[in-house]
């Protein structure tokens, strides 16, 4: 039971750091996109992989904080390659903008580090008239993955090295609502509860991955869900594997929400359906 701090089969445990589960591993030439980068688990994922030689694009919605965190990161690494772009993911338009800029640089991308996110905070609603932890946490990533598919894909051919996106996950998913995923209440201030709304985005964080996997099974990009991130991003072992949960470092199992096809697929067109709503 590695969750005590024992050792799982992957050799590592819930005391493993980023460090350790990277030793020895190579990534220069790798590019990835990192969102939350400026602070937590998203700072130190990047800081790790820049120190691996992967050149991080740092997602972040502060951008003065982005450039503060950029230079913490080379005080250390004075050879990091960073580079600082705005992402709002509680609106939709701005993903859009950082997809788009992004692909205007020309730049590959190996892999995608779905991290960001907010928690338990208030009802409120987002700019898209979205209830704001599901937009931010599961709706803004959503979109930002599949603006970022192709390029991922031609990266992944071009390299002949699979593309990787980590959506993170959370043991907090199992404090969802009952049934999951409030489909016809999801902005309904009745019956709201932070935490609640909180473990719903993380169980569509889980979802979005096991459907994602299932439609990209062909083309070379491999889902799964700062230790655990950047094992995830690099390590040889999770070669090939696709569509899994993971807990430090270990495969993990989510409860039977989480591995509900059928719910996936639901969630997969609901959030095509909140996607064309905001631009009509």
């Amino acid at each position: 039971m590695w969750v005590f701090g024992w050792t799982g089969e992957s050799g590592f445990s819930a005391r493993s750091t980023a460090e350790q589960v990277t030793a020895g591993i190579d990534g220069t030439g790798l590019t990835a996109i990192v969102t939350g980068a400026s602070c937590g688990l998203g700072l130190e994922t990047t800081r790790v992989l820049a120190l691996r030689g992967v050149q991080v694009v740092m997602a972040v919605r502060n951008v003065d904080a982005g450039y503060e965190a950029r230079r913490s990161i080379m005080d250390g690494i004075p050879t990091a390659k960073l580079e600082v772009m705005r992402l709002d993911l509680s609106s939709l338009a701005s993903v859009r903008n950082f997809a788009s800029e992004f692909v205007s640089t020309g730049l590959p991308l190996n892999i995608l580090i779905n991290n960001a996110g907010i928690m338990a905070c208030p009802y409120s609603l987002s700019e898209d008239n979205i209830e704001l932890q599901f937009a931010t946490n599961h709706l803004g990533h959503f979109l930002l993955t599949n603006l970022l598919l192709e390029t991922m894909k031609r990266t992944a051919h071009a390299s002949n090295r699979e593309g990787r996106i980590v959506i993170l996950g959370s043991l907090a998913h199992i404090f969802t609502y009952k049934g999951g995923i409030r489909f016809e209440r999801l902005n309904d201030e009745s019956g709201y509860f932070g935490m609640s709304a909180y473990g719903q985005s993380k169980l569509a964080n889980i979802l979005h991955a096991k459907e994602l996997a299932r439609r990209l099974q062909e083309d070379g990009v491999n889902i799964t869900g700062a230790a655990t991130s950047c094992y995830l991003a690099l390590h040889p072992q999770v070669k090939g594997v696709t569509g899994k949960h993971f807990m430090d470092c270990n495969l993990a199992e989510p409860n039977s929400l989480g591995k509900d096809m059928k719910l996936a697929k639901k969630l997969w067109e609901f959030s095509l359906s909140l996607i064309h709503q905001a631009r009509t």
